[in-house]
């Protein structure tokens, strides 16, 4: 069995318990990493439906002092109080300790390097940025800090979503190939575990879709 027909059947035995939002959301979110599965030989279509998967199960109404790395943080914050069995703990620190400290170190998926590239600014505070985030994160690893891995490594994966979204790369380019492969990876196995937590915990709050179901 598929992990997405796992997580439907799962949502199927518990979806009457979840209100109108919650239902809509975790629908959208498997049915996008139902789609992502199902992708056998390109990376970059199964980053953005991942995201996609990812987007659907987060996103909620918000005012314009909401970022979108708020979001994120708050987000986890409720998954990670429910995560009692340390499941999303697990995959960062046994699973994947070796591609995150690699995307750490790729400038690439760097916001405030790519600033500085549009600015032409050569003063290198990027890098010092860039150095103190690498620090925070390794420090993070080596703590076992859950949520600011997190945030951190979505914060990164995030910048790999506006550079595909925004056309800010190739197809299947033959370079930086890494960030892409290694998040694919991450989101493959992180998505389905945040979905679990959501249809396990009717109770919790994740707010109001952005875009509600409209008949007509």
């Amino acid at each position: 069995m598929t992990a997405a027909r796992a997580l439907k059947q799962a949502f199927d035995l518990n979806a009457g318990a979840h209100g109108d939002s919650a239902r809509v959301r975790i629908h959208r979110a498997i049915s996008w990493f139902a789609r992502a599965e199902a992708v056998d030989d390109d990376l970059d279509a199964r980053f953005l439906f991942l995201w996609i998967a990812f987007n659907a199960a987060y996103a909620r109404e918000f005012g314009d002092e909401a970022s979108t790395r708020e979001q994120f943080d708050a987000f986890f914050g409720r998954l990670l109080e429910l995560d009692a069995e340390r499941r999303i703990a697990a995959l960062l620190f046994e699973r994947y300790p070796g591609p995150i400290r690699v995307l750490m170190e790729n400038r690439f998926v760097f916001h405030p390097f790519w600033r500085a590239v549009r600015d032409h600014d050569g003063s290198e505070r990027w890098h010092e940025a860039f150095v103190k985030s690498r620090k925070a994160a390794l420090h993070a690893l080596i703590k076992g800090d859950t949520g600011v891995v997190l945030s951190i490594v979505f914060d990164r994966l995030y910048v790999l979503r506006n550079q595909l979204v925004h056309g800010g790369a190739t197809w299947n380019s033959g370079i930086n190939r890494a960030q892409v492969r290694d998040g694919s990876h991450i989101l493959m196995d992180v998505v389905p575990v945040l979905l679990a937590l959501m249809i396990a915990n009717p109770q919790a709050d994740f707010g109001e879709i952005v875009y509600p179901v409209i008949p007509g």
